[in-house]
């Protein structure tokens, strides 16, 4: 493990049943970024991408970012970190995460796919999935699942054949707008609160058709209530967090939550510390756990998940710098997003399990935490992939 377990005060019978209900059922993260995070990679990578960045580009920063992600993912794919990325992936305890393309044009659209199909390739104990039966598939047979999602839409243009197309590649999750406007319709961070265009009610229903997941984690609220307007499956919010618990553009407000519940859908409880809590320095897993309490008490625990969004893969000083130079340019605030931080009792990916300890302790029935940890993202899974 990366760090102790969190300390909930359990007693030995309930770490018994926490370890129990974790690795014996389904647990899924809706946006799960590693599973290899900052703090797993350690203090030598950590010199030896900033000095191979540094050589190859002595004179830009942004590039050396670029450079040292894509050297990352070489060797996680199949370089000096493959082993790593297995052992974090078996130690969380999760059966399934998404794996994401990159939408932002359609040149990252076909590189990214082509990409992750590498990572399938090489990877024999990871199967993309298609279909909810594969999850249970990778339960049983002590397999992982990867999700193929995307968090914007941008590089599909107005091309829903295109869209479909991807579909048959094994996309399954679309969200349909990131922070800012897009052709579907307004972020989360836009102030005119927009909801869906023409053509974005048009490709909710593309989505429908097809089984793909509707998305609307960093959506705009009036997107997000179009979006439970229009569609006729479940739409979820892979990862977000309840405002009225901390109050930050990315989280729901309890209309969009419950409006999203009453679709059948599903509310994805992340674990970025700049946006779930005041202080960033000091937010903890209970912070986590107050917004999943929180949906739980307005909606019922059937519409709560998980959808943690952190920690990335990533050194530390490319989080700095990502920080500065790129979250300005994406839609975030000036000071506002990812850096260095973490929530403390879910530092790296390998502390999963004190989630699941952490419902314990908060006094969820073993039935409730299954729901939670990746029964409801299967119920909504089982109900729109047919």
């Amino acid at each position: 493990m990366i760090e102790e377990l969190y300390n909930f005060g359990l007693t030995e019978e309930q770490e018994r049943r926490a370890k129990e209900l974790h690795f014996g059922n389904i647990v899924i993260d809706m946006l799960f970024q590693g599973p290899i995070g900052t703090y797993s990679l350690g203090e030598e990578m950590e010199r030896e991408t900033e000095q191979l960045a540094l050589d190859k580009y002595p004179d830009s920063m942004v590039q050396r970012v670029q450079f040292a992600q894509k050297q990352i993912k070489r060797w996680y794919v199949d370089g000096k970190l493959q082993d790593l990325y297995k052992e974090c992936w078996y130690e969380s305890g999760l059966t399934a995460g998404n794996r994401q393309l990159s939408v932002a044009n359609k040149n990252t659209l076909y590189s990214s796919a082509i990409d992750l199909q590498e990572e399938f390739d090489k990877k024999p104990w990871l199967i993309k999935v298609r279909s909810a039966e594969d999850i249970e598939y990778a339960h049983q047979h002590n397999l992982k699942a990867g999700i193929v999602t995307c968090q914007e839409t941008d590089g599909f243009e107005k091309d829903l054949n295109l869209l479909e197309q991807m579909y048959h590649f094994g996309l399954r999750v679309v969200q349909l707008t990131y922070n800012n406007h897009n052709q579907i319709g307004a972020g989360c961070m836009e102030e005119n609160n927009a909801g869906l265009s023409t053509f974005g009610k048009s490709f909710v229903a593309k989505l429908n058709e097809l089984g793909i997941v509707v998305d609307t984690g960093h959506c705009g609220q009036q997107t997000t209530l179009d979006a439970c307007k229009y569609s006729t499956k479940p739409v979820i919010a892979s990862h977000t967090g309840a405002e009225n618990v901390y109050f930050h553009s990315r989280s729901k407000s309890d209309e969009e939550i419950l409006a999203i519940a009453n679709t059948g859908g599903v509310v994805g409880i992340f674990a970025m510390p700049w946006f779930i809590a005041e202080d960033p320095e000091h937010t903890t897993i209970e912070h986590f756990l107050d917004h999943i309490d929180y949906v739980v008490k307005l909606a019922g625990v059937d519409h709560v998940g998980i959808g943690t969004d952190w920690p990335m893969p990533q050194t530390k000083w490319m989080a700095v710098a990502f920080k500065q130079l790129f979250a300005p340019s994406i839609g975030f605030k000036p000071g506002d997003g990812p850096s260095t931080e973490y929530v403390k009792g879910l530092k790296d990916y390998r502390s999963f399990l004190n989630i699941t300890r952490g419902l314990l302790a908060r006094g969820y029935q073993d039935e409730e935490i299954i729901k939670i940890i990746g029964g409801n993202w299967m119920r909504v899974f089982k109900e729109v992939w047919k």
